[in-house]
């Protein structure tokens, strides 16, 4: 099939999952140091001693752990009768440099943040990560597949990505360590201002709704690009500084009527036609449900985590089987939980959600916000 996707929760038929295969390291350098300024912080800015920057290797052990949870994951959609893609691997560690800077790729396993799937439409999203710039690179295979099948393929514009590049502006405001590193960017004979920066996770679909957090210009600027570029076939509902970035662990729609939610306080942020869906608020997640890590290990995410779950179909979930409690609320609210084991997911930056990419549900364009 050509892709048909409209929304989070209609049932599935076929799936883009990521690959973690050779996800050696994290390249620390402004960009990465800006998208995950509120959680890596400490890291970045010991006590004592110099910062942390450059090429930080991750321990084989995760990265081997990682991609049999997500093998696990592929195998578990495939059981469902859903139609699985998996993106080509990184073979070997590839180094690349633009006329502006430098950096190393990183595979594609947090498919969800680059691509999204509106209607009959893929759409490529502009980087807001360095090491990331040609990770979709990786996702082609499937993208000309569907292209092939009628899909309608479109690529946002790329950015150039030097500092100045970047609106620092919403972190500048969060109070975070040694933040002169990151509003002191350096000047380049390249600069053309603030650029499109977006990752398709900051975007959440209902139908012809499309909600979208924006924190930073360039967010908004990308915002701006969609709606000109869909010429009124979605609508988009900003929510302003929503979060720093992405949003699906904070809300996710799990079928029409009712929202997954961290809290009250993050429904309380909602748009309005959201605020009279059902709730179901997750259990407050402890430490002991995640591995111990050692004070070298780079922490990217928040305990809220595991909210990232997957909706295979309206009354089927996919969650982490390592939050059980999450699993007892979600069937105690009439879902069939299908437990899928992630255990580094605080190490690799991300969920169920996060390493798919929905292509094909069986879901039409719905007014679900009149």
């Amino acid at each position: 099939m050509s892709v048909h996707s409209y929304d989070e929760w209609s049932p599935l038929k076929e799936v883009i999952v990521g690959s973690g295969v050779r996800y050696d390291a994290h390249e620390v350098e402004l960009s990465f140091r800006l998208f995950f300024h509120d959680v890596a912080g400490p890291f970045y800015y010991p006590t004592y001693g110099a910062p942390v920057s450059g090429r930080q290797e991750l321990k084989k052990r995760y990265v081997e752990e990682l991609n049999e949870d997500v093998e696990e994951l592929a195998t578990a959609l495939a059981n469902l009768s859903v139609t699985v893609h998996r993106p080509k691997k990184l073979t070997r560690s590839v180094d690349f440099r633009t006329p502006y800077w430098q950096a190393s790729c990183v595979p594609a396993l947090n498919i969800r943040d680059q691509a999204m799937v509106l209607g009959d439409e893929i759409i490529e999203t502009p980087p807001q990560v360095r090491a990331r710039y040609f990770e979709n690179d990786l996702l082609k295979p499937v993208f000309y597949r569907y292209f092939t099948q009628g899909a309608k393929w479109t690529t946002m514009p790329r950015p150039v990505m030097t500092d100045n590049s970047f609106d620092t502006s919403y972190v500048s405001g969060q109070n975070a360590p040694a933040l002169q590193e990151i509003t002191d960017p350096q000047p380049s004979e390249f600069d053309v201002g603030f650029e499109m920066l977006l990752d398709a996770a900051q975007c959440m679909r209902f139908g012809r709704d499309v909600i979208v957090n924006v924190a930073t210009e360039n967010h908004a600027l990308a915002v701006r690009w969609l709606e000109r570029h869909l010429e009124g076939k979605f609508r988009f509902h900003v929510m302003h500084r929503f979060s720093d970035n992405h949003i699906d662990s904070l809300v996710l729609p799990l079928r029409p009527g009712t929202l997954l939610v961290r809290n009250p306080e993050v429904a309380e942020k909602l748009p309005a036609p959201l605020r009279s869906w059902d709730r179901i608020y997750p259990p407050e997640p402890t430490d002991n449900i995640f591995p111990q890590y050692e004070e070298d290990d780079m922490v990217l995410t928040t305990r809220y985590i595991d909210m990232n779950v997957l909706s295979v179909d309206e009354n089927t979930v996919i969650a982490n089987s390592l939050f059980p409690d999450l699993i007892k609320v979600l069937e105690k609210n009439g879902f069939t939980v299908i437990p899928v084991r992630h255990r580094h997911r605080r190490l690799f930056g991300g969920g169920f959600h996060c390493f798919t990419l929905d292509t094909v549900r069986a879901g039409e364009a719905e007014d679900y916000f009149s």
